[in-house]
């Protein structure tokens, strides 16, 4: 493996890594990905069934439109893997992803502040500082010698552990995947009393077609999973099945909780195959599962579709102090321009903020962040961009009450105009004021 000789580290080769890799390909940035594959949560987190929630016209980069891109049909999880690598080969980013290089700890070679860099007080200063400013502990594959500019080496049974010093940290690992959420149970009361299979829907993900098959056939199986008002009512079943969410659909919206069914699940339904049980609190027994109001269901296989926990993923990476302040101040990451954290220095995160349109934001930002790298401008002071974040916390807080999950979508538009203001691009990307005020933004409407 070629030597790693790099300013910028890249954490990531999902959809926002290798974005933010093709606009910062001029620093020659290399990206650490744990897996054998670009692509992220399509590659290694996707099932059989699993489609886009959107055309596919609203899923491109805005200079690699889909060959296809007025197919009105939802594109499946290989038709994006497809997508994606086809993007990643055009621009030439492979070259800068190091696969099965797993991320294992970020350190800080600071004394606990910022690098000068000539910045003033209250100043987020320059993100390239001139030494380096992280080191980047990585687990890689210990049948490959690798050399390194700046490394320290641990030998650990089957792989290395490489350390490596960066100037500047992108962390592109997005919240889904790698680490579920799993229920606490009541003393006795858990997975461990169970006589059937327990797995939750992360694990189940990765089974191949004989697995799963084999896992599931001639069986009982129980999900157990938070259902959403993914469509509007009239579209959906949900009050025939005791669906009905007990908040309203624009929650769900805000917060960037929405789905689309696969196909045929109602009509399975309605043929008895699927059924439904609407419960806050339920626990093991040693046949299945009861739930509060004492009832009970036999089942030989449960799949805990519970989610996943992106902020313990952050967590396990980040060192202290800078840990602490992932949850500064109201639970919620503070993230200038959904990338920078004002208190954590040389260090951005492309990817955590969701929206409506997850490819275009972060192709957004990452064009956004390559330019403040290059220094086209600057950022303000570390106060303002504080107040800045925290008055987007109380935008979220007034339009859903599941405001913690990062999700910018009820202001999304003018999130992307205040980026392009910033870069020092027009904020009207149409070519006509009609276009403007009638016609759907694309992420072909951001090719500057």
């Amino acid at each position: 493996m070629a030597p790693i000789m790099s300013r910028i580290a890249i954490i990531g080769a999902g959809v926002s890594g290798i974005a933010t890799a093709k606009q910062l390909a001029h620093h020659n940035p290399v990206v650490f990905e744990a897996s054998d594959s670009i692509g992220g949560v399509w590659s290694h987190c996707s099932y059989r069934s699993t489609k886009l929630q959107s055309p596919r016209c609203d899923y491109e980069f805005s200079d690699f439109p889909w060959p296809d891109r007025d197919n009105s049909s939802f594109p499946s999880h290989l038709e994006i893997l497809d997508y994606l690598r086809s993007y990643a080969k055009h621009f030439d980013v492979l070259k800068y992803v190091r696969f099965n290089s797993k991320v294992a700890a970020l350190r800080y070679l600071g004394n606990g502040e910022p690098p000068a860099n000539g910045r003033s007080p209250g100043e987020y200063g320059s993100l390239l500082a001139g030494q380096p400013v992280w080191e980047v502990a990585v687990q890689t594959n210990g049948s490959e010698t690798i050399q390194v500019v700046i490394f320290t080496l641990t030998n650990m049974h089957d792989f290395l552990l490489l350390r490596l010093g960066f100037e500047f940290v992108v962390v592109c690992i997005g919240k889904y995947g790698d680490i579920p959420i799993i229920p606490e149970f009541p003393e006795e009361k858990g997975p461990e009393i169970f006589e059937g299979k327990v797995l939750h829907s992360l694990d189940y993900c990765k089974l191949d077609h004989d697995a799963s098959t084999h896992l599931l056939k001639d069986k009982k199986k129980l999900v157990v999973s938070k259902f959403i008002e993914s469509y509007l009512l009239h579209k959906l079943p949900l009050e025939k099945y005791g669906l009905k969410p007990d908040h309203p659909f624009v929650e769900d919206y805000a917060s960037c909780q929405m789905a689309i069914m696969p196909e045929n699940f109602f009509p399975e339904a309605d043929k008895g195959k699927i059924v439904f049980k609407r419960s806050s609190k339920w626990w093991f027994w040693k046949k299945g599962i009861e739930f509060e109001d004492k009832t009970k269901i036999e089942t030989d296989v449960v799949v805990l579709a519970t989610g996943y926990d992106g902020k313990k993923k952050l967590k396990a990476i980040m060192p202290e102090p800078f840990r602490s302040l992932l949850e500064y101040p109201s639970g919620v990451i503070p993230l200038y321009r959904s990338t920078i954290h004002p208190l954590i220095p040389n260090m951005a995160f492309v990817g955590y903020v969701e929206s409506v349109a997850n490819l275009h934001s972060s192709e957004l930002r990452s064009i956004w962040l390559a330019r403040l790298v290059d220094d086209k401008f600057k950022l303000p002071g570390v106060v303002e961009m504080l107040e800045r974040t925290q008055k987007e916390v109380e935008v979220m807080k007034r339009t859903t009450r599941f405001y913690k999950r990062n999700c910018i979508s009820t202001y999304s538009i003018n999130h992307s105009d205040e980026i392009c203001e910033e870069m020092g691009w027009t904020s009207w990307r149409k070519k006509s004021w009609l276009s403007e005020a009638f016609s759907p933004y694309t992420s072909q409407d951001y090719l500057n």
